[in-house]
């Protein structure tokens, strides 16, 4: 084909958050697809706090991205070529296609098959942000009805999720969030039974009042400072299912803070980190669940959407700065 794929390539590696001036956009051939392969014309393009531990040259659980490459990420949209007999031009998928408008793919690569009204769904409360929350929440936090389940960035595509899940299955739920709108949102849009501003609130008392029998599960989101004022309120038997670190803006050299060893072993607590990556093969089940709610109409979400493939560069960067209202995409179509 001729050219006109735009692909946002990693150009530097950054120390911290990824900036603008840490990508480029550059346009290359459309490939052909080679046999078992098809191509997709992305719709939508995901961006995720994750990306950062992507992008660093330090250890992570998932390969650093070389430089020069496609940023990778989740993508949703259309077959437009098919030369593998499960696919045909016309379907709908989502999957790791990466920050392009075009991506020759292979069926490993396909997360799901959607249609053209869950396109933006896929990569949100469908996808990778939902089933995380789902699973995570149920996997590692295990609720019981009754129990207080508190959630750090609360009103995030993931932390939403999670905080509505906990509510579906009968607890009591706190939101953590930055700013009075976002706090407003938790309780009004997602449910929560109360929600606390880090910005302005004292923490510490405020857990403790919002809280009065501890925390049974904390989902955590940031690590840092606020999951610091968390832990002293953990319920006996207490569960923190460590799903993020966005507080931290780097890992070199490593931070220090106060120890958590006291906390768990008095509480007999239990702190786990999830990666979503082991359990891919538990997607279609979440996903199957996450439909069900929202068909009965007990699950919410909200998307930010940037238009255009220049929007990309600086789009992690805004996710880290707190810009976003909802799940942040990139619509190309």
């Amino acid at each position: 084909m001729a050219d006109g794929n735009r692909q946002v390539v990693l150009v530097a590696r950054p120390t911290g958050i990824a900036q603008a001036e840490h990508f480029a956009i550059r346009t290359s051939t459309i490939a052909n697809p080679q046999p078992g392969e098809l191509l997709v014309r992305n719709h939508y393009l995901s961006v995720e706090p994750a990306m950062r531990g992507w992008i660093a040259d330090v250890g992570n659980y998932a390969t650093s991205i070389e430089l020069g490459s496609v940023m990778r990420s989740l993508a949703s949209g259309e077959v437009v070529e098919s030369r593998h007999p499960d696919y045909q031009a016309g379907d709908y998928v989502s999957g790791w296609f990466g920050w392009q408008d075009y991506a020759c793919v292979t069926p490993e690569q396909i997360v799901q098959r959607t249609n053209a009204q869950e396109m933006r769904a896929s990569l949100g409360i469908l996808g990778i942000n939902g089933v995380t929350a789902y699973l995570a929440l149920t996997l590692v936090g295990q609720p019981k009805a009754g129990e207080t389940v508190l959630v750090s960035t609360a009103a995030g595509a993931v932390g939403s999720a999670a905080g509505q899940i906990a509510r579906i299955l009968g607890c009591q739920t706190i939101g953590i969030a930055g700013g009075p709108d976002k706090v407003r949102r938790c309780v009004e849009e997602f449910g929560y039974d109360a929600a606390l501003d880090y910005r302005s609130q004292d923490l510490g008392p405020a857990i403790a009042k919002a809280a009065s029998n501890g925390i049974d599960i904390y989902f955590d989101n940031v690590a840092g400072a606020i999951s610091d004022t968390v832990l002293p309120h953990l319920a006996l038997r207490g569960r923190v299912v460590v799903c993020g670190t966005a507080s931290i803006d780097r890992w070199a050299p490593w931070p220090l803070g106060p120890r958590v060893e006291r906390h768990l072993l008095v509480k007999r607590a239990r702190m786990e980190g999830f990666v979503i990556f082991d359990h891919m093969a538990r997607c279609a089940e979440a996903v199957a669940q996450l439909r069900a709610w929202i068909k009965d109409g007990h699950l919410k979400w909200r998307e930010d959407i940037l238009d255009g493939i220049a929007a990309c560069p600086d789009a992690l960067a805004g996710l880290y700065r707190g810009e976003n209202h909802g799940k942040r995409l990139i619509r190309l179509v």
